[in-house]
């Protein structure tokens, strides 16, 4: 589960290179990176004695051919441009029939750009290459600009060095689930600020990234559990999309993430008939879902929405092979 991920991240040795940036492609055997695509664990692998690229994620395994590309490496499906892999140092993009996957990166990397807040007092910063750009702690004023530079780059996360004003900052990023302390909402990455010696906590990172990538098998309809052997599923898309099976039928909809929660709206569902308990229990998760106020990844790794009057729904990360809707 992606919490255990992070919370077991210190123990856990590096298992590969990951894809060089040339451009005629990946030239060694064995195992030659591991992505974290959101939710999604993605191994990329030279498939054979051919330029073959191996992308095992889910159970399954594509088998990619290398196509020219302006930068980076490009691999993609024979007949099929919908489903790629593309990867450029620690990054890469990763599509299955059209259907693209959160940004993947290599343990401990962060996406760009990379933006944190803490509070009491409130700081802002926002990280794009080599540039921070920061609204500094006890200032109301304008953004200030810092040149950066990594000074550590593992897989538990980054740490970067400036100078503003005469005054040493130091920024850690640790690849580890954090909880704003004013809002509650959860975030990738726990951020510590230092500016002339004086430390600042806070969290960062696209909180998208939490509950993207995964099929959620909901386990407990408020506190109810669900009938043996039905099936109800969540899964958020690319383009604030939701979709899964309500029991009997597929749903799907619009889904909006914020500091202050989630919303699920423009719901719909097939017509399908089926035992009126399961249709109950469908009826039952629908409610549920158009009333849910915040989701957030609970101790187990487990997904937890909450609507306003408490009700809960539980999912966990399935484990079966699947398709790509």
């Amino acid at each position: 589960m992606y919490l255990q991920r992070f919370l077991k991240a210190s123990a856990v040795a590096a298992t590969g290179l990951f894809i060089s940036a040339c451009a005629s492609g990946p030239k060694t055997s064995g195992a030659i990176g591991s992505y974290q695509c959101g939710q999604l664990d993605v191994t990329v692998a030279n498939a054979g004695d051919g330029d073959l690229l191996g992308v095992d994620y889910q159970g399954k395994r594509l088998l990619l051919k290398p196509k020219q590309s302006a930068s980076g490496e490009l691999y993609v499906a024979t007949g099929d441009d919908q489903t790629q892999f593309w990867s450029k140092g620690e990054r890469a993009t990763f599509t299955v029939k059209g259907q693209t996957y959160p940004e993947c990166l290599q343990a401990g990397a962060l996406e760009m750009p990379f933006e944190a807040t803490g509070n009491e007092p409130f700081w802002h910063i926002r990280v794009d290459g080599e540039e921070l750009v920061m609204n500094r702690p006890y200032d109301t004023g304008e953004p200030e600009r810092v040149a950066l530079e990594t000074t550590v780059a593992n897989r538990h996360g980054r740490e970067f060095r400036g100078e503003l004003e005469g005054q040493e900052l130091t920024m850690k990023v640790a690849r580890q689930l954090c909880e704003d302390n004013m809002s509650g909402a959860q975030f990738p990455a726990q951020v510590r600020l230092e500016l002339n010696g004086e430390v600042f906590q806070g969290c960062g990172g696209d909180t998208d990234r939490l509950f993207r990538g995964a099929e959620w098998v909901v386990e407990d309809l408020a506190n109810a559990g669900i009938i043996d052997r039905s099936r109800i599923t969540i899964e958020f898309f690319e383009d604030n999309r939701v979709a899964g099976r309500a029991s009997c039928n597929r749903y799907g909809g619009q889904y909006e993430l914020t500091a202050e929660g989630v919303s699920f709206d423009h719901m719909f569902a097939t017509k399908m008939a089926c035992a009126p308990a399961l249709m109950n229990q469908e009826d039952r998760f629908l409610e549920l879902l158009s009333k849910v106020k915040r989701a957030a990844i609970g101790r187990n790794g487990e997904l937890v929405l909450t609507t306003d009057a408490g009700e809960t729904i539980t999912a966990f990360q399935s484990t079966e092979s699947k398709g790509t809707p």
